[in-house]
């Protein structure tokens, strides 16, 4: 059982509102969103693309659910734009993410990423970084982890299926080129699943590092479909390779047993992108929320 005055349970919007696929919910309003997800039982969020610009706005909306943000998606493009670029962004964005009372950043290095074309997310268009790229990357993330630690805030990267930051290798690579006390691991079960990684044995390696986790589920045959087909990220997506925990074929008892043991301090999310006119976004909110009660204790 994991310790409830040490974890804390999220959800992300997505499942109502898809901000790489706006057409994915998009009838769905933000109002719904956060009620909804207060209804289900969680106690903190993610950012969506429909939440309120205003921090004192958001806040409100939030702290009358009983919701807190917890952490929002941000894109390094060190591959793509000149380094100053992302590190002005990244300011602006720790400050506001700050001030909404978060202490996580998740960060993704998208200036060469694949995840929203129309290319084949298991063929040759991935990115493989160059040497002199994971070097600037890894300088960059460094000083992106000293700016949030000033703050009293952490940096974590989301591998993610798409970019140079996929497999277990680049993982490896990344974590030992970064600082370990300025730059730390978003897991993400179901991004991992989807690569063809097995999850347990990277999240048993890098516990350590591990400040923020994504509980995502991925239904195999579709993945395995997607292979055969030559399917983009974002096709994938649409036909259901992510869901909710409990509802797929991730085997998330080990995982839970690891975070347990080792004394995990913060996040747990839900973040499973689907079509939310295909699978309701409540009920899989409720359905996630009750396995992770059962399993968990949270």
């Amino acid at each position: 059982m994991l310790d409830k005055s040490k974890v804390r349970l999220a959800i992300a919007p997505i499942g109502w509102t898809n901000d790489d696929l706006p057409d994915l919910g998009g009838e769905n309003t933000f109002e719904q969103c956060v009620s909804e997800m207060a209804l289900a039982g969680f106690t903190g969020s993610e950012i969506g693309n429909k939440y309120p610009q205003d921090v004192s706005v958001l806040r409100h909306k939030l702290e009358v659910r009983g919701l807190q943000i917890c952490n929002a998606w941000f894109s390094t493009l060190f591959t793509s734009q000149p380094y100053e670029v992302t590190v002005r962004n990244f300011i602006a964005h720790r400050d506001r993410l700050r001030a909404l009372g978060a202490r996580v950043i998740g960060a993704s290095e998208q200036g060469n990423s694949i995840q929203g074309k129309d290319v084949n997310i298991f063929g040759p268009d991935k990115p493989v970084y160059t040497p002199q790229q994971w070097e600037l990357i890894a300088r960059g993330y460094n000083e992106l982890g000293r700016l949030a630690r000033e703050v009293g805030m952490t940096l974590c990267c989301h591998h993610h299926m798409g970019t140079g930051v996929q497999t277990e290798d680049e993982i490896d690579r990344f974590l030992a080129l970064t600082d370990p006390e300025l730059v730390f691991l978003l897991f993400d079960s179901g991004h991992l699943t989807f690569a063809g990684v097995d999850p347990v044995p990277v999240l048993q390696k890098y516990i350590g590092r591990t400040r923020h986790v994504h509980l995502k589920d991925v239904r195999l045959p579709v993945r395995d479909q997607a292979r055969r087909e030559g399917w983009s990220f974002l096709t994938a997506v649409r036909n259901g390779v992510f869901t909710v925990p409990g509802d797929g074929d991730v085997d998330f008892a080990p995982l839970f047993d690891i975070l347990e043991k080792s004394g995990y301090e913060g996040w747990v999310v839900v973040e499973a992108e689907q079509d939310p006119a295909k699978a309701n976004p409540f009920e899989y909110a409720l359905k996630a929320r009750r396995y992770i009660a059962e399993k968990t204790g949270l």
